[in-house]
């Protein structure tokens, strides 16, 4: 049984706790008032907006080493939704991992909506949680969480992928936004 500490307990933080829950492992849902607390899980979720990553990190860094943390964010720009706020060779994965060292950095969950995840499906298909990391074993071990829990995982390449993923969750976000699709559907991956 695996133990995710989910820093966040908004909609992403709870769906993803559900899906946790649903595959028989731990979920530990963390919130404000939580800052600096010691973190259970050997994985570690950052289901916080872009812009409260900082604080999140410098609240919890002593316990993120050695630890498989995802960033879940989408990095744009939500004042006027054209464009994503980091630069554009990198990704707020990268950032992250730049930030913490001594991490397993992976990027996932950032294309999907909160409501596919707790349903399990985008339309007809069962939701798929796309993976971005440089290490085997941290994604390994984060898609057997999120298959146990009812969804499927594609291994989305190494952390260089965040960026395309991050593109991907801000023309999704958009679309949704202009209610040219549902927050309640999105993107599905046929294979």
């Amino acid at each position: 049984m695996t133990t995710v500490s989910i820093i966040g307990k908004g909609t992403m933080g709870n769906a993803i706790a559900k899906v946790v829950a649903d595959g028989g492992n731990t979920a530990e849902l963390l919130g404000r008032e939580d800052a600096g607390k010691p973190l259970a899980g050997d994985v570690v979720v950052l289901a916080v907006p872009y812009p409260a990553v900082a604080d999140v990190i410098a609240a919890h860094r002593e316990h993120l080493a050695g630890k498989v943390v995802v960033d879940i964010t989408n990095p744009l720009n939500f004042e006027t939704f054209d464009s994503l706020t980091v630069p554009a060779d990198s990704s707020a994965a990268a950032q992250i991992a730049a930030e913490l060292p001594d991490a397993r950095v992976l990027k996932a969950f950032n294309t999907t909506f909160g409501a596919t995840l707790a349903a399990g499906t985008v339309g007809p298909l069962t939701t798929a949680v796309l993976i971005a990391g440089d290490d085997e074993d941290a994604k390994a071990t984060l898609a057997g969480v999120v298959e146990a829990g009812g969804l499927r995982t594609v291994d989305a390449g190494s952390l260089r992928r965040a960026r395309e993923l991050e593109a991907l969750g801000f023309l999704q976000i958009t679309l949704a936004a202009r209610e040219q699709v549902s927050w309640t559907g999105g993107f599905g991956v046929v294979a």
